[in-house]
């Protein structure tokens, strides 16, 4: 293998993300219908009401995320890389999820089959197969059943199994170990090690990436998207009570909820929602008008790609520019979406996005 980086152990800041706690070592998959070992990343206890404006809260990534997924669809064409029906999946998500969206943008851009499963952001009756309480979670069946967690090692995983067909997908996993770390909060954590690497021998790795450069550009601009870029999606799309209520309008919609979840979901986690999105502004030090926080991260990686390439990956997207595109699609329809397009340079590479991914994933 290439050489790996040394565990961050400490430090990690990060507020919210879905699918950033562990499941532990034990994943596989043991039958249908039972627990996974490990500990489980559960979040609040609280009932009532309390525990449905925070479970509509987990359906927008966490704390609050955001994702409208408008073009999710169960894929039946099987990937370019890999005999048909040899690679099973199945995503367990919500559909208002910006980390559930970088994976689906990963998976349709390889062309790769899944099913979906929409979880109850409140009951999560669907996932109580496992003690690991986020999601994503991504089923894969490539011989051996095993769950994967966390959406960057998801992604990381699937495509090293995609290029690299030396190991099994269990012995790819093994890769990403868990890890403890602290938040700037000092709260204990556990992250997975080496998530934003392809573990790759010589051979491969130079295939892939032609010089050194390359590789760790979408290595830190994967991380970018992860740690910073989706913590500017929820002060933008809950900016005003305007705002907030038509972003909980659409995930009523679009998520799971039952008719009395929905209506109280919409109005009281619209209001919830605004005011944590204030918290948020201050928690990140962004500047009283957010739209020119999110303005200039936009920018930032136009620049970074530059005028004369199409997308960071050259003519063809990498998991940098997958990962950026799934977490700013979250935005679409909304007010923040319409202004970034506006006031920003972003346009033509996100249209390149959607009509590659379109085009591969069809």
């Amino acid at each position: 293998l290439s050489a790996r980086p040394q565990p961050k152990m400490a430090g990690a800041g990060r507020v919210w993300r879905v699918g950033a706690l562990l499941l532990p070592p034990a994943w596989r998959l043991r039958a249908p219908g039972r627990t996974f070992g490990g500990a489980a990343g559960r979040g609040s206890s609280s009932g009532g009401g309390g525990r449905l404006v925070l479970g509509a809260a987990f359906a927008l990534g966490g704390s609050a995320g955001l994702c409208l997924a408008a073009r999710q669809r169960l894929r039946e064409h099987s990937a370019a890389e890999l005999p048909a029906g040899s690679l099973q999946l199945t995503l367990y998500q919500y559909k208002t999820c910006p980390f559930c969206s970088k994976v689906r943008a990963f998976l349709d851009y390889h062309g790769l089959p899944y099913e979906i499963v929409e979880v109850n952001p409140i009951m999560r009756k669907e996932i109580k197969f496992s003690s690991y309480r986020k999601v994503p979670i991504l089923l894969a069946n490539a011989g051996s059943p095993l769950q994967l967690n966390d959406s960057s090692v998801i992604i990381s995983a699937i495509k090293t199994y995609l290029i690299s067909r030396r190991n099994s997908l269990e012995e790819i996993v093994s890769f990403y170990p868990p890890v403890k770390t602290v938040t700037e909060q000092g709260k204990e954590v556990l992250e997975y090690e080496n998530k934003y690497w392809l573990m790759l021998d010589e051979k491969e790795t130079k295939r892939v990436y032609p010089v050194k450069e390359v590789r760790v550009e979408e290595m830190k601009w994967r991380k970018w998207a992860d740690d910073w870029l989706v913590h500017l999606i929820s002060p933008n799309v809950y900016r005003t009570p305007k705002e907030a209520l038509a972003s909980f309008d659409y995930i009523v919609r679009e998520g799971k909820f039952g008719t009395l979840e929905g209506l109280f979901a919409k109005y009281v986690g619209a209001v919830a929602m605004f005011f944590v999105s204030k918290r948020l502004k201050k928690r990140h030090q962004l500047r009283d008008d957010v739209r020119e926080d999110l303005y200039e991260a936009v920018n930032k990686w136009v620049k970074a790609v530059g005028k004369n390439r199409l997308f960071m990956g050259g003519n063809q997207p990498n998991l940098a520019d997958l990962a950026v595109y799934g977490v700013l699609r979250v935005m679409e329809g909304l007010e923040a979406f319409d202004d970034m397009m506006v006031h920003t340079n972003i346009q033509p590479w996100y249209q390149r996005m959607e009509e590659v991914i379109e085009k591969t994933g069809v």
